[in-house]
């Protein structure tokens, strides 16, 4: 999806399981033209998605992406397997915008979060 530089680092939030998960690991090829403006374009569709949770997003300095959305239930993610706007990009893609790619999809049924607070933190030694 889009590179996220102003994007608030957090993860998306833990879920009263079960839930799914759509995992899209890839490699990108050198061609950038439209890749922008369709992985915006996607955000935005995929947020209609009743259902849709939120999306993780995380790229090594190697090239690795890992784009990891959230999804209710399975009708949820086959509405956004079968959005016709987003086949089209998934087409272009793999003509154009992947090297390679694998996506695996799961059903989550253990969920946990953590978050750092002024109580949380460990008393510095002294």
């Amino acid at each position: 999806m889009s590179d996220h530089q102003d994007a608030p680092v957090t993860p998306v939030e833990a879920f009263e399981p079960p839930y799914y998960v759509a995992v899209l690991t890839s490699v990108r090829t050198a061609d950038e033209d439209g890749y922008g403006e369709t992985s915006a374009r996607m955000e935005e569709l995929v947020k209609e998605v009743p259902g849709f949770l939120g999306m993780d997003h995380a790229k090594t300095p190697g090239g690795l992406s890992i784009t990891v959305g959230y999804f209710r239930d399975a009708d949820a993610l086959t509405q956004w397997r079968s959005n016709a706007e987003h086949h089209a990009a998934q087409q272009r893609g793999r003509a154009e915008w992947y090297e390679n790619y694998t996506l695996h999809v799961a059903k989550v049924e253990r969920s946990h979060a953590f978050t750092r607070t002024e109580t949380s933190r460990a008393p510095s030694a002294g």
